[in-house]
């Protein structure tokens, strides 16, 4: 396998890829898989998804040398009456990430991780926000890269990384 990649920013044109890495992001457990239309039809999935590309909304994908997207990582901007998984406040934009299985640990979500809090720094955010399920292996990621626990919910973590 190549592991070579490039990112680039999202676009409005990527939706369909962003579900594609929201059953990932989903599925994340091996042997466990809900099925695509499921996790896209879901309401607490959905949220990440309707209506891409909204103001305020950026991401960036992840591509092979051929052009392939193999992940993405994006945020949103959703209210407190519709917070979602990793919501903590007003302003905090909150993020989503996937990545293909056959690219997982070859360094395509620390860097779509590093380029998506570089955008929201420069947008002027000076926090991201993300919801991690315990026993996920991202959780060491999401360590590394300076995010912390925030708040513990029922299976899950909502960790913060301030960017200024």
């Amino acid at each position: 396998m190549v592991t070579t990649f490039t990112l680039r920013n999202a676009r409005a044109a990527d939706g369909t890829f962003l579900a594609d890495m929201v059953v990932e992001a989903a599925n994340w457990r091996p042997g466990v898989a809900r099925p695509r239309h499921e996790v896209v039809a879901s309401p607490e999935y959905q949220r990440y998804l309707a209506g891409w590309m909204r103001p305020g909304d950026a991401g960036v994908v992840a591509e092979t040398a051929t052009g392939e997207p193999i992940g993405a990582a994006w945020y949103r901007m959703l209210p407190r009456s519709d917070p979602g998984f990793g919501w903590v406040g007003t302003g905090v934009p909150e993020l989503i990430i996937g990545v293909r299985p056959l690219w997982r640990a070859h360094g395509v979500g620390r860097r779509l991780l590093q380029e998506l809090c570089d955008v929201a720094r420069a947008a002027g955010y000076a926090r991201v926000s993300l919801s991690v399920e315990r026993g996920n292996f991202a959780a060491t990621l999401y360590r590394s890269e300076g995010f912390a626990v925030t708040a513990s919910g029922i299976g899950r973590d909502t960790m913060v990384k301030r960017l200024r």
